[in-house]
């Protein structure tokens, strides 16, 4: 077998492992961030998650979107904006969805704010993601992956399939026993 096979196999692993590295990262920030949020809202530490980790997976899929999308477009940092704010809304808004739809229950509900579709996404959520994309593409993306490379390959490969097995097996037990409650998720009446 041709050697250039073995070394582009590798090098193709080792990318695979530093989405999956990103992913995480950017749901642990994600959790983060909504938790120091609720803490300043509510004086309250609340997990505002479907699971129970310290992850919040639209952060992680936002983040990757991001990055792997608007790539091409770096040079130009207002379109990045514009497109961090439509794409993360999208992922925001059909996420929305499918929690109301698998779980019975929405997670967050925006239909007080100024300018919401079906309190699902709102506007001072969309510039938030927007300028959050930047944040991706131009500090955390390159900060992240630098952090990553100086990792030995074995360690990364034992972080990484310890955070997919941790994460499956939070996705299983939320799937049996949703994380919800007040703070967490919203009722009619609290809308209203």
């Amino acid at each position: 077998m041709y050697k250039g096979c073995d070394g582009l196999k590798k090098k193709l692993f080792y990318k695979i492992l530093s989405y999956v590295f990103l992913f995480f990262a950017f749901s642990i920030v994600g959790y983060i961030w909504e938790t120091c949020l609720k803490l300043v809202q509510t004086g309250e530490l609340v997990n505002s998650g479907t699971l129970f980790g310290p992850w919040l997976p639209i952060y992680g899929w936002g983040g990757l979107a991001v990055l792997i999308l608007l790539d091409r477009f770096k040079k130009k940092p207002i379109l990045v904006f514009i497109l961090s704010l439509v794409i993360c809304s999208l992922i925001e808004y059909f996420t929305s969805c499918y929690l109301e739809f698998t779980k019975g229950v929405r997670y967050w509900d925006y239909s007080n704010y100024f300018i919401n579709i079906n309190g699902r996404i709102c506007l001072e959520g969309a510039i938030i993601f927007g300028l959050a994309g930047c944040v991706v593409m131009y500090i955390g993306g390159p900060l992240f992956l630098q952090l990553f490379k100086k990792i030995p390959n074995y360690l990364k490969i034992i972080i990484c399939f310890s955070f997919i097995i941790l994460f499956t097996g939070d996705n299983i037990y939320s799937h049996f026993h949703p994380n919800t409650g007040e703070g967490i998720t919203y009722t009619e009446k609290e809308n209203t």
